[in-house]
């Protein structure tokens, strides 16, 4: 009896060690790494209650099965490195990001944390992934825009703007991205056979002012911004002097209309977010973000600010608002 009782004691010191670390394993709450350029942790943003909503829908509760590790640039872009730095030393499960500077960044800081983007950008064209099928590496996520709608956008601003030959874009030249979204404009405007003038802005203090002076002396009849980290942080700035102007202005994000931008044509942003939400959860129950493929959005949307257009003296045609999603009145 006493032998017995020995032997369950020594067993139960040998076993104690293995419950521990099982019952570590078990309690271990996923740790996501989010990072933004623009952004104040009090104002997160629709995006970032978008992300949220969809790991809620999925069963994650903040603080009880996953924890979010928010880091904000504040808009100060030289910030980033430093805080992708930190996210990486406290080796969280998955790191997320909409900003292609910050999944940029990112990939070089690591190359074995998973990487969720959520940008505007061709992620092969960026040397981001190898392809969107078989991204390859430690990247995967979602990209919200195709080439079709460079042209689609130009498309309606005809549709929108009698007569119109001459568009203004907007962009920054501190973007490796928006440099190859404005060949992509170039090519659609060829096929319209509508001329396209460069805006190109630079500098961590762009000259906006300068910049739509430019195109009212060009003769520009519309214009396209196209959206990065510089350019987003800008967005009532950039709505203002368009309506001051009196351009007609469309963007690639709907995020633009509320600050008093006319129309914009692009994936639904809180899908996009929900959607990147969906490729955690397959993360973290151990899915290889090499195996799954890039994401691309199959439904788009129409957001129209009828009180721009009353601004700049636009009437929107009845064909246009009956395709909208969604007016701004």
């Amino acid at each position: 009896m006493t032998k017995k009782i020995i032997l369950l004691a020594l067993c139960s010191l040998l076993l104690a060690p293995c419950s521990a670390v099982r019952a570590q394993q078990i309690g271990k709450i996923p740790r996501i790494g989010y990072v933004r350029v623009v952004g104040v942790p009090s104002i997160p943003g629709p995006n970032v209650e978008a992300f949220r909503q969809g790991l809620k829908d999925l069963g994650y509760v903040e603080g009880k099965n996953i924890q979010i590790e928010f880091r904000y640039a504040e808009g100060k872009p030289d910030r980033v490195p430093s805080l992708v730095a930190e996210l990486v030393q406290l080796k969280v499960d998955v790191l997320v990001s909409g900003d292609a500077p910050a999944i940029r960044i990112a990939k070089d800081a690591t190359k074995t944390i998973p990487i969720i983007m959520v940008i505007n950008q061709d992620p092969v064209a960026t040397g981001l992934v190898d392809s969107l099928a078989r991204p390859g590496g430690n990247i995967t996520g979602i990209s919200r825009l195709t080439r079709e709608l460079s042209g689609k956008r130009l498309e309606l601003l005809t549709e929108v703007v009698p007569q119109l030959s001459r568009v203004g874009i907007l962009w920054a030249a501190i973007s490796e991205g928006s440099k190859i979204s404005f060949k992509e404009y170039q090519a659609a405007a060829r096929a319209l056979k509508i001329q396209l003038q460069s805006l190109e802005v630079r500098g961590p203090e762009p000259d906006l002012s300068g910049a739509f002076q430019s195109a009212v002396k060009g003769r520009a009849g519309a214009l396209i911004t196209i959206g990065n980290s510089l350019l987003n942080r800008r967005r009532t700035q950039i709505a203002d002097y368009a309506i001051k102007h009196q351009l007609p202005s469309m963007f690639e994000s709907s995020l633009w209309i509320e600050p008093g931008g006319l129309i914009s044509y692009s994936s639904n942003d809180a899908e996009s977010y929900k959607r990147a939400a969906w490729i955690v959860d397959k993360i973290l129950k151990g899915t290889k973000p090499a195996d799954i493929p890039v994401e691309q959005p199959t439904k788009f949307e129409l957001v129209i600010n009828l009180k721009t257009a009353k601004q700049i003296g636009l009437e929107i045609p009845q064909s246009v608002l009956f395709r909208a999603d969604r007016v701004i009145k």
